[in-house]
């Protein structure tokens, strides 16, 4: 693939990084006394100069003196190690409520020096051009935000209302475009196993770009529905939740994605693929690290892929094979190793210092031979980014949401009791169970069941007055007495609302409407917590500081209610995602997705 995320093509260069790498002409910079993680190799190298120019590295050997002039900067790595900046395969910066701007601020002192990145949850609420809008934001920032065009919007085409769609054409136009590198999550795997003619035709304009096709197959199938998959174009997943699954992928010549986010903690499992020492060992060339959806806080607290390079080192990965997950692997699923991911000449020169390799502290980060942070800290500046306001009005619901609005009527002939299908959570996982409780009636309503753990959950279309909700029961959260609602709810984002009460529902529900959107946590008939997500309902574009400090006291007030999970309103966000086993609710109805069938509430 053809890399246009750089400060110097390679085409027009070559002369002054040959003289460069020959002392013929001086470096602009020069790193010296380092430690090289060689990713090509699999080894570190002591004593190691790397000479760059024109953003692009010249000289990678023991001594770079001969490169050195007087306008020279020069580096001592003293004896730090120096690795290629770490790429995320699979990100929604949505899911981080920041703008991409300000996502660049915390994630590029980490080491972060590019993204693959999915807008599909912008592209849900406003359309291609709510992609062009966050791009454009991006371009002020120095990290190589590259996008995979959004596949499936909607998710899964009849079961939801979303504020925008996406077909074939659409693609092929994208395609054209330097900063679209590959086709995002193709998240419609029935679509592509059952010939669906736009589906296919999306893969198809991808690939006749010669760009990269990324994935979505979430079922515990292995045979022939993968094959299937894979045979059609698709180079990647990250939806592998278990050992067996990641490597059905790697045996089929997929890439499999290791994810490790806020709130989806995979890597426990799929680590194993590589250390297991009582079984075969595998070539990890396929293996990357990518995190999906991050909340503000974890990144401000924990990190971006250094802290999952941590946690892979946590669960007996090499260090070095975990930088090579972050690096040189994701490179090359995206056909992009002869420009990304290694450190050696030609190559653009994005370079991360690291003081401590088991604890893949960063101390420095370079993108284009620019340093752009030092010890933690960002060194460019950024204006506010000004949204303009069909970006920031998106909250478009029909009806007054008021107590009536939360009424579940019981079924004919019901007695005290009705058997419901129910949505069971799981902690840190994306998948839900199917479970079938008694739930009481109440003067002909079916309601809330704290001692069993069921709330009361409705979904309410927001994108074109439509009027369309649905309702069910979700299990697993653990809340006592309160409400949860966010328009932050995959993919189609319209707006969630669950809860133990009607008083405390409606107030949430209409929190978010006044607001734009967001997220809130409501208890007693007061907001308890609170944080505004205005931009498509999706995003704040706040400083980090401001966004974080709200995405704290919000949690806390989970926790006041009840909830201990980590992350909750990420694993609440994916109850209406109908592309995710087993049972899934939205606007339209429950759905069940390994059948991809409306399904009755009552039994």
């Amino acid at each position: 693939m053809i890399n246009k995320f750089n400060k110097s093509p390679h085409s027009e260069v070559t002369l002054d990084l040959v003289a460069v790498a020959q002392g013929q002409k001086p470096a602009d910079t020069v790193i010296t006394n380092a430690r090289l993680i060689n990713v090509i190799t699999a080894e570190i190298l002591d004593d190691i100069s790397v000479a760059i120019t024109c953003g692009r590295i010249a000289y990678v050997g023991p001594d770079a003196t001969h490169c050195i002039g007087d306008q020279t900067l020069v580096i001592d790595a003293n004896g730090q190690y120096i690795a290629p900046g770490f790429m995320d395969g699979h990100i929604h910066v949505e899911s981080s409520m920041l703008s991409v701007s300000q996502y660049a601020r915390v994630v590029v002192p980490h080491g972060t020096t590019a993204l693959f990145w999915d807008p599909h949850e912008i592209c849900n609420v406003l359309g291609f051009d709510g992609v062009k809008l966050m791009a454009e934001d991006a371009t002020r920032t120095p990290l190589k935000a590259m996008i995979v065009m959004p596949s499936c919007v909607p998710a899964v085409p009849g079961f939801e209302d979303t504020g925008s769609a996406i077909l074939a054409a659409d693609v092929a136009q994208a395609m054209q475009l330097d900063n679209i590198v590959g086709l995002g999550e193709m998240m419609n795997f029935p679509g592509i196993l059952f010939s669906e003619p736009n589906a296919h035709q999306e893969v198809a304009e991808t690939l006749k770009a010669g760009k990269i096709v990324t994935g979505h197959y979430s079922i515990p199938e292995n045979d022939q529905g993968l094959n299937a998959y894979i045979s059609a174009g698709v180079r990647c997943c990250h939806e592998s939740t278990r050992y067996e699954d990641g490597l059905a992928k790697m045996r089929l010549g997929m890439y499999a994605q290791f994810r490790e986010g806020s709130a989806w903690h995979d890597l426990h499992e799929l680590a194993k693929i590589i250390t297991d020492r009582t079984g075969e060992r595998f070539d990890t060339r396929l293996a990357c690290l990518i995190s999906d959806d991050t909340h503000p806080n974890t990144l401000a607290s924990l990190g971006h892929l250094d802290h999952i390079v941590r946690r892979a080192i946590e669960e007996g990965i090499d260090p070095v094979t975990a930088i090579q997950m972050v690096t040189i692997n994701t490179a090359q699923c995206f056909q992009l190793d002869h420009e990304l991911g290694s450190i050696a000449p030609g190559k653009c020169a994005d370079i991360v210092f690291i003081s401590d390799l088991e604890q893949c502290t960063i101390t420095r980060t370079i993108i284009d031979g620019e340093i752009v942070a030092e010890s933690g800290v960002p060194l460019f500046e950024l204006s506010p980014f000004e949204y303009p306001e069909w970006a920031t009005g998106s909250m478009h619901i029909q009806q007054a949401i008021t107590n009536d609005s939360f009424k579940i009527p019981a079924p004919a002939g019901a007695g005290d009791t009705v058997k419901t299908r129910v949505i069971e959570v799981i902690p840190l996982k994306v998948g839900t169970f199917e479970r079938f409780v008694e739930l009481p009636v109440v003067d002909g309503l079916v309601e809330s069941d704290i001692s069993q753990d069921v709330l009361k959950t409705f979904v309410f279309e927001r994108h074109h007055n439509t009027g369309l909700f649905a309702y069910g029961f979700t299990k697993g959260f653990g809340i006592a007495n309160g409400a949860m609602a966010s328009t932050v709810a995959h993919d189609a984002h319209n707006l969630l609302v669950l809860g133990t009460n009607d008083d405390d529902m409606t107030l949430a529900a209409n929190t978010l409407i006044d607001s734009g959107g967001g997220s809130v946590v409501v208890q007693n008939g007061k907001v308890v917590g609170h944080v505004p997500l205005p931009v498509a309902g999706l995003m704040n574009a706040s400083p980090l500081e401001d966004v974080v400090a709200m995405v704290a006291a919000e949690e806390e007030a989970w926790e006041a209610i009840g909830c201990t999970m980590a992350s909750p309103f990420m694993t609440m966000a994916l109850i209406p995602l109908a592309c995710l086993p087993e049972l899934r609710l939205t606007n339209r109805g429950l759905v069940d997705c390994r059948t991809f069938e409306f399904v009755d509430l009552f039994c």
